[in-house]
């Protein structure tokens, strides 16, 4: 029986895709696993949400139950099975990173980065900032001030926010896999967004492909409590 590791809230995630070519993916792979396509291309998604009401094995860790993260994530098979990988992750908080780091052989890293949430007249915003190598990179977007709705199970939408696993790699090379569990998220519609991002200062020279690109999906997901369960090996 699997064990939940980490319970939380997460709110207002924001994801943003693009399309990108295979070869910036494949040195990430884990073996095992494939890349995993929509309208015959590989994506990468730079997400960001706000965590709270964290509990790490069903205790809170005083001065750790809430703060931003983003990360950015592509999309795998591994069998059947779909699930995300992370290129980078960024917390604001040393012993996160730190313990995902361990646990989960995640690519965590901890920097200066603030969130809020602002309701507008007509809708909400929400503004990520990130502090890195002495530059700002910033994520804002607004939604319309109608109900959040369920995205069609065929949907886009539905393909980027609805990933049950999650894979990694270990330092020996060795595919860790772990369940992430949380009820179908509702999604706002989005009516403005602007990422302001130095790809190659912030992700690597190699990324310098997306400087100047808007995404091609951006979703604002209302978020939910999230369950995740230790890794396991499996290949």
């Amino acid at each position: 029986m699997q064990r939940a590791f980490l319970q939380a809230h997460w709110s207002h995630v924001a994801i943003f895709s693009y399309p990108v070519p295979q070869e910036l993916l494949t040195p990430h792979l884990p073996t095992g696993c494939t890349l995993d396509t929509l309208h015959g291309s590989p994506w990468v998604s730079l997400v960001a949400l706000d965590f709270d009401e964290i509990k790490v094995k069903g205790w809170t860790i005083p001065f750790h139950s809430a703060f931003p993260e983003v990360n950015f994530r592509f999309y795998v098979r591994h069998g059947k099975d779909r699930g995300v990988c992370f290129i980078r992750e960024f917390v604001p908080k040393k012993l996160v990173a730190l313990v995902a780091s361990k646990v989960y052989h995640e690519p965590y890293k901890a920097v200066k980065m603030s969130s809020s949430v602002r309701r507008l007249t007509d809708g909400t915003q929400v503004d990520h900032k990130l502090h890195i190598a002495g530059h700002t990179q910033r994520i804002t977007l607004a939604t319309t001030s109608e109900p959040p709705m369920l995205a069609p199970a065929d949907s886009d939408d539905a393909w980027f926010k609805e990933q049950e696993w999650g894979f990694g790699k270990t330092a020996t090379g060795h595919t860790l896999k772990y369940r992430v569990a949380h009820p179908q998220w509702l999604t706002y519609r989005v009516s403005w967004h602007e990422v302001k991002f130095d790809w190659p200062r912030v992700y690597g020279e190699h990324w310098r492909v997306l400087k100047g690109h808007k995404p091609k999906n951006v979703i604002l997901a209302e978020g939910s409590p999230v369950t995740m369960f230790d890794a396991g090996q499996v290949a």
